[in-house]
This record gives structure tokens, C-alpha cells and sequence, in this order.
């Protein structure tokens, strides 16, 4: 494996398990609770973490089978916990999905990270490309979670 995709790999567990490290100790009630000011609360950003993920490697090869469509409609972008219902995943099922996923994408795609695509409108082309993309993002929402705590209730 080229040292630069291993590098890539240890950046995307790494910084997964720092996101997942800032949920730990909160619970189920307080990752649903939208703090004033918030158009999501946790849960939604773990979720959209995890479909955004899928969603870019999806955009760049155009695979449609990575991710179930009700993930977009619960976690996808202008979303929010409005649009839960009894099928999303709870706060458990998304820090087993979210500490999965780096591992299932190494596995799919470690031989193809430098297979050329039609270029998306950010000129990303290879899945390489996305999930730097992705990491970033990541830690957008990592962001955003690490503020919200702040203002959880007591539950």
C-alpha cells in the first residue's frame, strides 16, 4: 500500500475515534436534545457525518449501493431531527456505524483510491480525494459537538 494512502487511513481512524471520544460519556437524551440557538443536535451530527462520507465516495464513482436513501432523508444536507422517525438509528447504532466505517472503506476501496472519475464541480476525481474532503468535514461537525456539550441539560 502506497505510504500516502496509509497515512490517509490512520488520519481517517484517528480523527474518528476523536469524534467518537467526544460522545462517550453523554447520553441518549442529550444527544437528541437541540440546544437554543442549534438547527440539529448531536445524534443528526453523527449521523450526517457518516452519510456525508458515503455520499462523496458515492458522488465520485458513482456507485449507488453504499448507503440506504432514508439516511438522506434523516441526516443529509437543509435535514434536521424533524425528520427522525421510529427507523433512524439511535445513538448507539451510530457510534457502532461511525467506528465501522473507516475499515469498511479501507476495505472496498484501498485498491481503487487512485481509480480516475469524472471530476464533481469541487474537481475531486478520485475516492483519495474525497475522503480528505470528508475529513475535514468531520471535524466541522466534531467542532460543533465538542460546542454543543456546553449547553447540554442534565438528563
Amino acid at each position: 500500500m502506497d505510504k500516502r494512502i496509509k497515512v490517509l487511513f490512520r488520519q481517517m481512524k484517528t480523527y474518528r475515534e476523536e469524534t467518537l471520544s467526544l460522545v462517550k460519556d453523554i447520553t441518549t437524551s442529550q444527544a437528541d436534545y437541540t440546544p437554543d440557538g442549534f438547527n440539529n443536535n448531536i445524534r443528526w451530527n453523527l449521523g450526517h457525518i457518516y452519510l456525508d462520507q458515503y455520499l462523496w465516495i458515492q458522488t465520485v464513482t458513482k456507485e449507488r449501493d453504499l448507503i440506504d436513501d432514508s439516511f438522506t432523508n434523516w441526516f443529509g444536507f437543509g435535514t434536521n431531527p424533524d425528520n427522525f422517525s421510529d427507523e433512524t438509528p439511535s445513538l448507539n447504532q451510530l457510534i457502532i456505524l461511525l467506528n465501522e466505517q473507516p475499515k469498511v472503506i479501507e476495505t472496498n476501496y484501498i485498491t481503487r483510491m487512485d481509480e480516475e472519475f469524472e471530476p464533481t464541480e469541487m474537481g475531486i476525481h478520485t475516492v483519495e480525494q474525497a475522503l480528505i474532503r470528508t475529513i475535514y468535514h468531520e471535524g466541522l461537525h466534531a467542532a460543533t459537538i465538542q460546542i454543543m456539550k456546553r449547553f447540554l441539560p442534565l438528563i
